[in-house]
Order: structure tokens, then C-alpha cells, then sequence
């Protein structure tokens, strides 16, 4: 087995093909004809798909096997979960009859969201192609947990609202949810940002 295909991005790659399932899922859901069996699903794919996340980064320090794709390749992968998620989220699936979006997420939410991913995805390519490893910052990872628990937790209230959780308190759930993913998001999206402005100084005056 070759350096970089080692157990850590095997299962970066297992997590891949978990989010292609994850939004195939999610894709075939109508809140117009809901089904909430399909979102307690979504769910548990997505929680397992994250955990998978946390295992191969574990692993990875504790075995001495942090390499560049893995660097590059498992913060992507996680990217496309998270973002699969919320554009799903405010697509036509999650409309209701009065044409509410029952998410609470709102599009511009999710072109913020997508745009910092792309940004620290930039920023980390041009990082490492610097020599700069430019691994997951504390920030980033509350950020990941954020989002990791905001999607499920999403799902299963929107599953379960007006039944087994009060529609009022449901909307409040999702507000609070949404709002700290967003900031959350911005806070870590500055921290990539400045940590990134001494390479792009020492390249511009080079």
C-alpha cells in the first residue's frame, strides 16, 4: 500500500462515497409529501459520515500518517457533506405548501457558506504549494462541529415538527441552529484568512 493511500484516507474515502448516498437521499425528499423516515436516515448517514471525519484524523496523528493529500483531501470531503447539505436545504424539498422554507436556512446563508469553504480551500492549496502546512486550525474544527451538529439536528426537527417537537419551539431550534453555524462560520473564515496574510505578503514582495 502506497504512503498516501494509508487507513486515515481510506476512510476519507469511505466518508466520499457516504456523502454521495447522503445527498441522493436527501434529493428524493419532499416536505410537500414528507416522509420523515427518509430525514431520521439522512441523519444517521450524515452523524456516521462525520464520525468517520473525527476517526481518520485520530488516526492519522496517532499513527504518524498526516500526509499532504490528506491535509487536502479530508477537509475537501468534509466541504462537500457539509455543502451537499445546505444546498440541498434550501432547495425545492424543503418548501412547504405556503412556500416556506422549512430549514430556516436562507440562500444567501448557503452562497456564504460555500464561499468560505472555497476561500480556505484556496487558501490552503496555495499554502501548501508554498511548503506551509496548512492543517485544520481550532477554529475550523468548532466550525466542523457546528455544522456537524447543526445538519442532523436540522433534519431530525424538521422529521418530527408538529409531532413529536411543538412547531414553535421547533423554529426556534432551527433559528438558533442556522445563526451560530453562520457566525460560527464567519469567525473561523477570518482566523483562515489572517493566518494566511504572511504567505501572501512574502509571495507578493517576492
Amino acid at each position: 500500500m502506497s504512503k498516501a493511500l494509508n487507513v486515515p484516507n481510506q476512510i476519507t474515502i469511505v466518508r466520499f462515497f457516504l456523502t454521495i448516498v447522503f445527498c441522493i437521499l436527501l434529493a428524493q425528499y419532499s416536505h410537500r409529501n414528507p416522509k420523515p423516515w427518509m430525514l431520521d436516515l439522512a441523519a444517521g448517514l450524515f452523524i456516521f459520515a462525520a464520525a468517520t471525519d473525527f476517526l481518520d484524523g485520530h488516526l492519522a496523528r496517532k499513527w504518524g500518517q498526516v500526509t499532504a493529500l490528506g491535509r487536502i483531501l479530508d477537509p475537501l470531503v468534509d466541504k462537500l457533506l457539509v455543502c451537499g447539505a445546505f444546498i440541498l436545504f434550501v432547495g425545492p424539498e424543503f418548501v412547504d405548501f405556503d412556500g416556506h422554507n422549512v430549514t430556516e436556512m436562507k440562500t444567501w446563508m448557503v452562497v456564504f457558506i460555500v464561499g468560505r469553504e472555497m476561500l480556505v480551500t484556496s487558501l490552503r492549496g496555495f499554502n501548501e504549494s508554498m511548503g506551509k502546512a496548512f492543517g485544520a486550525s481550532i477554529h475550523g474544527k468548532l466550525k466542523m462541529w457546528m455544522q456537524s451538529i447543526a445538519t442532523p439536528a436540522i433534519l431530525l426537527v424538521v422529521a418530527h415538527q408538529g409531532t413529536s417537537i411543538p412547531m414553535e419551539s421547533a423554529r426556534v431550534i432551527k433559528l438558533v441552529l442556522v445563526w451560530a453555524t453562520v457566525i460560527i462560520t464567519a469567525v473561523s473564515m477570518i482566523q483562515y484568512v489572517l493566518r494566511s496574510r504572511y504567505i501572501l505578503d512574502e509571495s507578493a514582495s517576492a
